[in-house]
């Protein structure tokens, strides 16, 4: 059952349920020797939306289950409101022969417990249990839920006609979405998210962001997509040395702040370090002597005593860059009138696209935008050669090295095997300690280079088809969803490495972070058809929300929704699709209108951080009585000029910054 009823905590009578927080109080638990958390306390509010950081095998999930009272703290508790009901996202879904919208239904036990009682009421002609049973199902929005269940499976990218077929014919991917709309329907105080952009496309991420924006519970939610996390989440986790710390805001003010506080940390761990060596100098020298011993004795004490800072750990980020390719044909690619699908057993086709044209020009950066299904994978198949065109030609430029990442890459990599034996099959002429060096600089080390990767994680097995694919040197690069298992570092390392690849790239992701860093053009692939998308990722969410109002409408008259006067205003019988369909042209105007001012804003902002960066390192300097000695003039110097420098620079940008935030307003 994925909705349940908390209060498996215990009941503080100085903090009763009715404050409706969760909190977690001096909390300690270990999985098998590993410890996960070790004293650690974090309070949340009703209503917040966090979302959840921290390495891989952190304890992430493992705080889901104690929320979820699947797990008992070692020491310490952790309280949930006992009147809270609780929904998550199950991981198995049974292929029963139900219905999608049935089976989303049942997410709402309590509207399934009132129906139980209707039946039974019916059943026992009890005219009065009738009656109150009815009166709870429209309580419960009995009545409405059939379309709230179907603007759920809309919204998650299901037509409307297989809202109405069984569990049982959808794939896993679909299974997962028909699960995390279940949870959707479910009435809940606290929902609990671990990874819910998976299995979804960016049109089905997009609505889910705007629906989780208007979840009035409190939200948690695990995910390695941080644009998502910014976009829903208002309050952050991070689990790091067994703690769990709190900080206001989303994911990448969490980033900021956690950068300055390692600074901080970095500079009280230096200072610290030189006192211990003074006292620990202090104790060597002089504890020996008579007259010293007391005076030693104490410093012994003192060090004792002394809280250790640790170290500012930025783990060293892992990173990594393409070789530079041996050649660089134009065009790449051209598409001739080509037809692309799939060639069935009877000897028909699937066509997906039947008249794709287009030529891959050299230092492109293209990203493929379009729902699930619609053939932005074809496509990418198409462009690598590993589908073969129904009809037309692709034609390829002298001296092409594609680079491919596929959807379900990972699954084509031998377990038996260890990244160096991948490699070796690859380069078989190459000495095996270049190969080593290269795999190193994928994390593969040591024993790790020539270990089985049976055992190693979705996010490793990734990792080495990236290294694979690099190792070709390919000047083409068409990668689908290559971020699918990669956690938060790992996609900011591919981030700044296609941000540096100076070949052509082709990407699908529904990772928008990774869209916005690595291309500088859109192609909306949709029915049937491949053309230019004007405009950016913002405007391409604006447009996937008007597209979905406007299928729900659609879903809406086909059902006979409509029929009440819905669709015309009775007023002044305007209407109201037409309505709409102006309001999103005169959106998509001022969209054309803010966006070279908003790129203007962007950039001004980061002359301005750049700036403001310096002047404070100038300040810092400047504020160093050292800076004033004699032996530092030409420093001191130097430092006072740069600052009357960066700050006349600051004040123009920041005049011109004023200036472009005036004209935006004027558009708002």
């Amino acid at each position: 059952m994925h909705a349940y009823r908390a209060g498996q905590g215990r009941t503080d009578p100085l903090f009763p349920s009715a404050f409706f927080v969760i909190r977690f109080e001096h909390l300690s638990l270990a999985r098998g020797t590993k410890p996960l958390f070790e004293d650690t306390s974090v309070t949340l509010n009703p209503g917040e939306h966090v979302g959840l950081v921290g390495a891989n095998g952190a304890g992430k999930s493992t705080l889901f289950a104690l929320l979820r009272g699947q797990l008992h703290a070692d020491g310490g508790d952790v309280f949930v409101p006992s009147s809270w009901r609780v929904a998550h996202v199950m991981q198995e879904t049974p292929a029963v022969e139900r219905t999608a919208l049935d089976y989303v239904l049942d997410g709402d036990t309590r509207l399934r417990e009132i129906e139980a009682n209707i039946a039974a009421a019916e059943i026992a002609h009890d005219g009065h249990a009738q009656a109150d049973a009815h009166a709870a199902f429209a309580d419960a929005d009995g009545y409405t839920a059939p379309a709230r269940g179907e603007a759920l499976l809309l919204g998650l990218g299901f037509t409307l006609a297989q809202t109405q077929l069984p569990v049982a014919s959808f794939s896993g991917g679909w299974r997962m979405r028909l699960n995390l709309a279940q949870a959707l329907m479910c009435p809940s105080d606290l929902l609990l998210l671990d990874e819910p952009t998976n299995h979804l496309d960016l049109d089905a991420i997009v609505w889910l962001e705007d629906w989780l924006k208007r979840y009035p519970g409190t939200l948690i939610v695990i995910s390695h997509d941080r644009e998502f996390l910014d976009e829903v989440c208002n309050v952050t986790l991070h689990i790091e040395n067994q703690q769990i710390k709190r900080y206001g805001g989303n994911y990448s003010q969490f980033e900021i702040l956690r950068g300055q506080q390692l600074t901080l940390q970095q500079s009280a761990f230096e200072k610290q370090q030189k006192t211990i060596a003074h006292l620990e100098s202090f104790i060597t020298r002089f504890k020996a002597k008579a007259t010293k011993a007391r005076q030693a004795q104490s410093r012994m004490k003192a060090l004792e005593k002394m809280e250790r800072i640790a170290p500012a750990h930025i783990a060293s980020p892992f990173t990594f860059e393409f070789r530079p390719a041996d050649s660089a044909p134009n065009p790449m690619l051209v598409l001739e009138g080509v037809r692309c699908g799939y060639p069935l057993e009877d000897g028909s086709e699937k066509v997906i696209l039947p008249h794709v044209t287009m030529s891959v020009q050299n230092e492109q950066r293209i990203g493929l935008l379009g729902a699930n299904g619609q053939g932005k994978s074809t496509l990418i198949k198409t462009l690598a050669g590993t589908l073969a065109t129904l009809t037309g030609s692709v034609k390829t430029g002298k001296g092409l090295q594609i680079g491919y990442f596929a959807q379900h890459q990972v699954e084509t990599l031998r377990h038996d095997d260890s990244p160096l034996r991948h490699l070796q099959r690859l380069a078989p002429d190459t000495r095996e300690q270049e190969l080593r060096d290269f795999l190193g600089g994928f994390n593969f080390r040591g024993d790790m280079a020539t270990s089985s990767i049976a055992p190693f994680s979705g996010g490793e097995k990734a990792r080495l088809a990236l290294a694979l694919i690099i190792w070709r040197k390919p000047n083409l690069l068409l990668l689908d969803e290559p971020t699918n298992h990669l956690d938060l570092e790992t996609r900011h390392a591919l981030t700044m490495a296609l941000a540096q690849f100076d070949g052509t790239l082709i990407l699908v992701s529904h990772d928008r972070h990774l869209l916005r860093a690595t291309t500088d053009q859109f192609l909306l692939v949709a029915g049937g058809e491949v053309k230019p998308f004007d405009g950016d990722l913002d405007d391409y969410r604006d447009w996937l929300l008007q597209h979905a109002a406007d299928q729900r409408a659609a879903a809406r008259d086909a059902s006979g929704g409509g029929g009440s006067g819905e669709g015309i205003d009775s007023a002044d019988g305007v209407n109201r699709k037409d309505q709409k369909r102006a309001e999103a042209q005169e959106r998509q105007r001022l969209s054309q209108l803010r966006k070279p001012l908003q790129r203007k804003i962007e950039k001004l902002e980061q002359s301005m951080a750049k700036l403001s960066d310096e002047k404070a390192r100038l300040d810092t300097i400047l504020a160093d009585s050292s800076t004033y000695e004699d032996a530092k003039k030409a420093l001191l110097t130097d430092s006072l000029k740069q600052q009357v420098d960066i700050t006349a620079k600051l004040s123009d940008v920041e005049a011109e910054w004023l200036d472009a935030q005036e004209a935006l307003e004027q558009i708002l």
